[in-house]
């Protein structure tokens, strides 16, 4: 199997990409970090909205995301931009940043005195910050140093018969080729959960498995809600899906068939190689903020309907196999697997197909998303109250 061209990293890992990274610590940062990165064409800002008036819980979650973003490997610097009195610590995410070895500058806007003084000072800082970056060049690196992060989003029929079994493949050829894969939408495990769990690599794992679908479900009847109610969705039911159980079982197909070496927590790293759930929920923005911060250089977004949503950091490659939306959607989808319904390309076909846009898009190639600049939505997963 190729190589494929990364940025090395100094906490070991390999980059896909190699963006300045703008990271508000709270929402009430935005509009600053959003000016700043606009005057740098490699500047992603994280424009999310968490940060403050939460739960300790939350608190901690946001702060292990922000810092597991500022070290995704496609970033190769960091500028942290902070209000002042917001409950997520400058401190700790800039510490947090530091221990893991990353290129990180920060500013305070009420130290400042507003916004005109800290987009000045910001861009003088990421100017510094990407200076450096623009001395990186790419390496030839093994698929080993790959870590794929797999998503299925606005499901129909074909999801379960032909995208999401595709991906599973890829899954597979990636764990064997030595490297690390993450999965998660841990609402749509409900029904098929037990069939995750006989995949655990012990009893530990195969009880967390059963804990984080008890705990996500227990979350929803607390609100006095049956999520087996409330799922599919309008959209999944007009592709063909009837059940929660039905969804399920068609979207823990894109996680292959490798044992299942661990359980995450949102905005935990995922270590070394092997096959990982991350708990997470479905939306779109939450669980790739989620995989961004565990690590993944790259995903692969399985979809039946179409849905077009990249992210700021990470390349995220369409795969769709509904012939029909193939065509209708055609600038958002990268790979295109509808030939399995016709007859035309077996799975092992399309997981080809996918490999090599993988190792293309790894290697600078963009994806539609990115061409589009449909990429621009990050968000964190919180399960508490805003107080």
């Amino acid at each position: 199997m190729a190589n494929f061209m990364g940025y090395a990293r100094p906490h070991g890992r390999v980059g896909t990409r190699n963006y300045l990274a703008i990271i508000p610590t709270v929402f009430c940062a935005n509009e600053v970090a959003f000016q700043i990165a606009r005057q740098f064409p490699n500047a992603r800002p994280i424009l999310h909205h968490q940060g403050c008036a939460q739960l300790k819980p939350d608190v901690e979650q946001v702060t292990r995301t922000l810092i597991g973003l500022g070290t995704n490997p496609n970033v190769g610097g960091v500028l942290i931009v902070s209000l002042g009195c917001e409950s997520v610590s400058l401190a700790a995410v800039y510490q947090g940043l530091k221990k893991r070895g990353q290129e990180v500058a920060h500013l305070t806007i009420q130290s400042l005195g507003g916004m005109k003084n800290s987009i000045k000072k910001g861009i003088d800082l990421a100017a510094k910050i990407n200076k450096k970056l623009k001395e990186m060049k790419r390496k030839p690196f093994p698929l080993s140093r790959l870590v794929l992060g797999i998503k299925c989003g606005s499901s129909d029929a074909s999801s379960g018969l032909v995208s999401n079994p595709a991906v599973g493949l890829v899954a597979d050829e990636i764990i064997l080729q030595g490297g690390t894969v993450i999965f998660g939408e841990t609402t749509e495990f409900l029904g098929a959960e037990h069939l995750l769990a006989r995949r655990a690599i012990n009893e530990e794992v195969a009880n967390k498995i059963f804990f984080i679908v008890e705990r996500m479900e227990n979350r929803v009847k607390a609100l006095g809600v049956d999520l087996r109610g409330a799922q599919p969705t309008p959209g999944n039911m007009r592709g063909g899906l009837t059940t929660i159980e039905e969804k399920s079982l068609g979207a823990i197909c894109k996680s292959g068939s490798r044992p299942i070496n661990g359980v995450l927590e949102y905005g935990e790293v995922a270590p070394p190689q092997g096959l990982y759930i991350l708990d997470s929920p479905g939306k779109e923005a939450e669980i790739m903020t989620g995989l961004a911060a565990a690590g993944a250089n790259i995903i692969v977004f399985s979809t039946g309907g179409g849905a077009p949503q990249g992210f700021p950091l990470v390349p995220v490659i369409k795969v769709a196999g509904n012939p029909q939306k193939c065509v209708a959607m055609q600038e958002h989808i990268d790979v295109d697997a509808s030939g399995v319904l016709a007859g035309t390309l077996s799975l092992e076909d399309v997981k080809e197909k996918i490999m090599t846009k993988i190792i293309k898009v790894s290697g600078g190639q963009k994806v539609q998303a990115e061409k589009l600049k449909y990429d621009q939505t990050a968000e964190i997963y919180i399960t508490g109250p805003t107080v």
